[in-house]
């Protein structure tokens, strides 16, 4: 057997390990049957005690490969971004709502949720909020949150009565750790400054801070919730690779759309995913025209009945073949 693809990987490179002493017993002992036939039903047991081994090893460095893989596409970590659309400020009471949605999700999941950086608005929602989520399971859960999600309510600001429709935009960025992006240091312009918010003098005196500009395409990514400037530069670079690493996968689905696995697949930014009618009570996806009920539940992080049914539809894309 060809064990370089199991010793080049750090998982399994102590199992390919055990695997060679193994083959080296067997032909040990293989030999010691030519040498010696009266030791042949001794030596058999112990060929097989081996063959047994080995075939436990097999199926243990084949499944850590298959996570490997399955990992690959489906990263254990992504950076949630939320940002308010149209609607003034009633959109970043929206976007806020999504956010803590997304959030008390994510904890119920068990997953490890960490604020990147935010802005508010002047009535305390979120302008922009960016988070890291870390979870078995996260990107494939929520891959398919990425658009444009209006909203229809009446704010309590609004003496009239009249509905008004707001948006946030979604954003969900795998984090992969085998990327092929690489980053000229000519092509990014990196700012520090001080952090806002809670967190003491060191927090207010020092520049933590660190805004990164990616020249070439104009994409803009901050981190302010680390305690030192390094940390924060570290996860905003992680954020611009995830974000160049987006676009690069945007643009190679727009060439071969035709072809797409599904379709739903990654939506685009501009794209209007989502309708919560407040009023009514109801939520509607307009990709898969499914409606569910409950909206407070819902946004309360109960999202599990929606990120279900686009799971089963996407599935069912996959297995069906691409529909018109």
């Amino acid at each position: 057997m060809d064990l370089d693809k199991y010793t080049q990987n750090n998982k399994t490179s102590y199992l390919a390990e055990s695997y060679k002493k193994l083959e080296k017993e067997e032909a040990s002992t293989k030999e010691m049957i030519e040498s010696d036939p009266a030791l042949a039903d001794l030596a058999n047991t112990e060929l097989e005690s081996i063959r047994l081994q080995k075939e436990t090893l097999f199926k243990q460095m084949e499944e850590i490969l298959r996570e490997d893989e399955t990992e690959e596409e489906f990263p254990n970590e992504i950076i949630l971004e939320v940002r308010a659309g149209a609607g003034g400020e009633e959109a970043s009471l929206f976007a806020e709502e999504l956010a803590h949605m997304y959030c008390t999700y994510a904890q119920n999941n068990g997953w490890a949720v960490h604020s990147i950086d935010e802005s508010r608005s002047a009535v305390g929602g979120y302008k922009e909020a960016s988070f890291e989520i870390r979870g078995k399971g996260v990107y494939k859960e929520l891959r398919f949150e990425t658009g444009v999600h209006r909203v229809q309510r009446i704010p309590s600001t609004e003496k009239m009565g009249r509905v008004h429709t707001s948006t946030a935009t979604v954003a969900v960025l795998p984090v992969r750790k085998k990327t092929n992006i690489v980053i000229n240091p000519a092509d990014i312009e990196i700012e520090t400054s001080r952090s806002g918010g809670a967190g003491g003098q060191n927090v207010n005196k020092v520049e933590t801070a660190v805004r990164i500009i990616h020249k070439p395409t104009g994409i803009d990514v901050r981190s302010t919730s680390q305690r030192s400037q390094l940390k924060n530069r570290e996860m905003a670079m992680s954020i611009l690779i995830a974000k160049l690493q987006a676009k690069k996968d945007e643009e190679e689905d727009a060439k071969h759309s035709a072809n797409r696995k599904s379709q739903i697949g990654t939506a685009d930014r501009s794209e209007k995913i989502r309708t919560y009618n407040i009023l009514q009570d109801r939520i509607t996806d307009h990709r898969i025209k499914q409606s569910w009920h409950n909206i407070e539940k819902i946004l309360a992080g109960g999202i599990e009945p929606v990120l279900e049914a686009m799971a089963d539809y996407n599935g069912q894309e996959v297995e069906g073949g691409d529909q018109e």
